[in-house]
């Protein structure tokens, strides 16, 4: 699949299959390698697609469990609040939802403890659990400590199999962290051994950095025969992903690659991290324009899950509002005209023009040995950028109030010691970032504007 950046829209809808009639499937139907088949129900209904491997009916808005809610416990810190948690799953089973992505790493730990006590509520038949070995800390690459957090994902999860399990974030620290984590341990023959013995019935993983890595596990396919693959897709990572950011790789390359050898791809990031559910003022009028009734979030839901190689799209759905409205975007599916097509790319360009920060609120760069909140000072940042609340010269008829918008809130969205002047460039935190960012240098920028704008100085 070569990189084009200048596909044109009729090619790249024959390419994603956007448009197409989605072919109904049974609860225990199966799919043929090249494809992975749709279900688009009565109006009102779910749309789902199925896993050629098992056969898995999967709805396409999949729940991703990397930020649930949280409220302060008795010394004041947060913990997850469970009772949200458990009715949030209800509305997400009840609406169609089966497919809950989950990892170790998640919520300081605590993710899958969360979700096991939620999920276990309901008959097991009735949902999908996807976890990760999340062995990034080079002590915990030694085959038993790496099979030991296996299996502790099976006690926290509150169950005896996995039905989708990833290696996670392949691809950062290149091939040299691949053979230490999967390979040279043996952990991706156990996992395979796993797979055979039915106690993980999909394997497959999740991408981020190197695209050697990538590139070299689907070189091998022949070999791990993946059952899904995890990629990072949207309508400005489709092809402009190395001018969000170097490290990488085209959503059009990987999603390609994958449909070649008829691997359903599993979509995280639809919404870039949250700046596609929330982009300049401009846009949001000519989204409102064109459909009304849909939020700006529901647009970048719709590009995702146009492909019909995707088997599910992850949603990190903190707020049961936010659950509700991609259930309204996804039951059914209306996937992208030719036209919205055009309109979204069009779009990509001028979200582009923005000098924003390419955070997808991950959190893997915290905790912060200094305590800064890095993830809230860059979402503080974007949000101001998008909407035009970062004032460039002082004579603007509109710099005083924008620049008392960008103060009052930023001291509102991030404490003041946990703001970017106390970031000292220690540098602890990039080796973390699945975007690559550098985050001392990016901390300093935007403390130099609270610097100038406490000044009334223009940016």
């Amino acid at each position: 699949m070569k990189h084009d950046k200048n596909i044109s829209r009729r090619g790249f809808l024959k390419f994603m299959g956007a448009g197409a009639a989605l072919s109904v499937v049974g609860c225990n139907g199966r799919g043929s390698a090249d494809s992975v088949a749709s279900d688009a129900v009565d109006p009102g209904d779910m749309t789902y697609r199925m896993t050629p491997s098992t056969g898995d009916r999967v709805s396409i808005l999949g729940y991703g469990c990397m930020r649930l809610p949280t409220v302060k416990d008795a010394d004041g810190q947060d913990v997850i609040d469970q009772e949200e948690v458990n009715r949030s799953v209800d509305e997400a089973l009840k609406g169609g939802v089966n497919y809950f992505d989950t990892s170790p790493a998640y919520c300081k730990g605590f993710s899958e403890r969360a979700m096991g006590i939620a999920l276990s509520r309901h008959p097991r038949q009735s949902y999908f659990i996807a976890t990760k070995l999340s062995n990034f800390n080079p002590s915990t690459w030694p085959r038993e400590k790496s099979i030991e957090m296996y299996r502790n994902s099976l006690r926290e999860l509150r169950t005896d199999y996995i039905d989708y399990m990833l290696l996670h974030a392949v691809g950062q620290g290149g091939m040299e962290n691949l053979h230490g984590r999967y390979l040279d341990n043996g952990m991706l023959d156990f996992l395979m051994a796993e797979r055979e013995a039915g106690r993980i019935r999909n394997l497959g993983f999740s991408y981020h950095g190197d695209v050697e890595v990538f590139d070299y596990l689907l070189a091998n396919h022949y070999r791990y025969r993946w059952d899904f693959v995890q990629i990072q897709l949207n309508y400005i990572d489709w092809n402009h992903a190395k001018e969000v950011n170097e490290r990488n790789t085209n959503a059009e390359y990987l999603y390609g690659e994958l449909r070649k050898r008829g691997i359903p791809a599993v979509i995280m990031e639809p919404l870039l991290g949250g700046r596609l559910a929330s982009v300049n003022n401009n846009l949001t009028a000519r989204m409102k324009q064109r459909r009304p009734a849909d939020s700006v979030a529901s647009w970048a839901f719709r590009y995702a899950g146009s492909f019909d190689g995707v088997l599910t799209v992850l949603s990190g759905m903190t707020y049961r509002e936010h659950l509700r409205d991609n259930l309204r975007t996804y039951s059914p599916l209306q996937p992208l005209t030719d036209d919205e097509l055009a309109f979204l790319d069009m779009a990509a360009r001028i979200i582009l023009s923005y000098p924003t920060v390419g955070c997808t609120d991950c959190k893997y760069c915290m905790p912060c040995p200094y305590g800064i909140d890095i993830p809230s000072i860059f979402r503080h940042y974007n949000r101001c950028v998008n909407e035009g609340e970062v004032p460039s010269r002082s004579v603007d008829p509109d710099y005083e109030r924008a620049r008392k918008a960008f103060l009052v809130g930023y001291d509102r969205s991030v404490p003041r010691l946990r703001q970017a002047e106390r970031c000292i460039g220690c540098g602890e935190c990039v080796p973390h970032c699945p975007q690559g960012i550098k985050i001392p240098d990016q901390l300093a920028r935007i403390d130099a504007i609270v610097e100038k704008l406490k000044r009334g100085l223009p940016v």
